[in-house]
């Protein structure tokens, strides 16, 4: 009995609904209209999304079974090792940083906007460095192994990922100023826009979402991200705004003419757990192990994937920038 009530205690914080159940279960129903009753209706959006998308994949044969049993894997795994990582590291980084910061935000709707565009400076740098630096690259290539996009995908994290992500990220908005209580706001927005924004065409064929496309970062511009062609390797990091891709130059729209291939360059086994979770860094070891010299070796831990102490580099710069020429030459 305690296993199955473990499982149900598992599929219910899965689906998001305890919150909204304990509500109905009261029958104060005024509930809803407060903050955590609001929070408990959109809690349920993705992981209901998520069946629905699933059923659609599989009315229209297209269920990509390969990558929902990887990711429902991954998901299974995390919830076991890395349950409370990342929320012990936020709040390490509130208590160590909150004193340095030159000013506090407030609960405003002005400071609301400020927060936000520091969230996605934050952001951005946690995901740029997550494909700059091939140690890093071990933890967020999980999420990039998948070769279809589907909300499943949202799960597909190395346990160690979301510890690093927020630690940057909460570090930055700190220090910046962003009080705790608006942070945690913005976090659970951005989560679950984050979430949203890796729908796959079984649910929304055309992730451009009209005129949203030139304002705000959506699925199109996510599912840009997540290819290995060329053209698109190592863009759009942000998640809402694209104000700090568009900065640093790393803002591309998807074009109608390439069709997006999803994965890493990577030769690898998509259907194995074992490679989708652990391949890059087993890769990265190898290399590390048959470096010459102990600066090399160093190297191939900082430097971006891709980068050869033979000079041979197939970094995602290089293979892009070879891409580029050849088009306009």
């Amino acid at each position: 009995m305690e296993l199955l009530q473990t499982l149900y205690n598992e599929i219910v914080g899965f689906l998001g609904i305890s919150q909204a159940w304990e509500i109905l279960s009261s029958g104060d129903y005024s509930s809803f209209t407060t903050y955590d009753g609001i929070v408990s209706l959109i809690y349920p959006i993705i992981p209901l999304l998520l069946i629905l998308e699933l059923i659609l994949g599989l009315i229209y044969k297209k269920p990509q079974a390969k990558v929902y049993k990887v990711n429902f894997l991954i998901y299974i795994f995390n919830r076991v090792v890395g349950r409370f990582i990342a929320i012990a590291m936020v709040a390490f980084c509130i208590g160590l940083f909150q004193k340095y910061a030159p000013f506090q935000t407030t609960m405003t709707w002005y400071w609301f906007i400020y927060g936000y565009i520091v969230w996605e400076l934050g952001h951005f740098v946690y995901h740029y460095l997550g494909h700059k630096v091939r140690l890093f690259w071990c933890l967020h290539s999980t999420h990039h192994a998948p070769e279809d996009m589907n909300l499943s995908v949202t799960h597909a994290h190395f346990f160690l990922e979301a510890p690093y992500a927020d630690t940057i990220r909460t570090t930055i908005c700190i220090l910046l100023g962003v009080q705790p209580e608006l942070l945690f706001l913005i976090m659970f927005i951005d989560g679950t826009y984050g979430a949203f924004i890796h729908i796959g065409e079984n649910l929304l064929k055309n992730g451009r979402l009209g005129f949203l496309n030139k304002i705000i970062l959506t699925p199109s511009h996510h599912r840009v991200h997540h290819a290995k062609n060329p053209l698109y390797m190592d863009t759009n990091f942000c998640n809402l705004l694209n104000i700090w891709d568009k900065v640093f130059k790393t803002y591309q729209e998807e074009q109608h003419d390439i069709q997006i291939e999803y994965g890493i360059t990577r030769e690898m086994d998509s259907g194995n757990f074992l490679d989708v979770y652990f391949g890059e860094i087993v890769a990265l070891a190898k290399d590390v192990w048959n470096a010459p010299g102990i600066l090399n070796k160093f190297r191939y831990l900082v430097m971006p994937p891709g980068w050869s102490h033979t000079g041979d580099h197939k970094t995602a710069k290089v293979v892009r920038g070879a891409y580029l020429e050849s088009v306009h030459s």
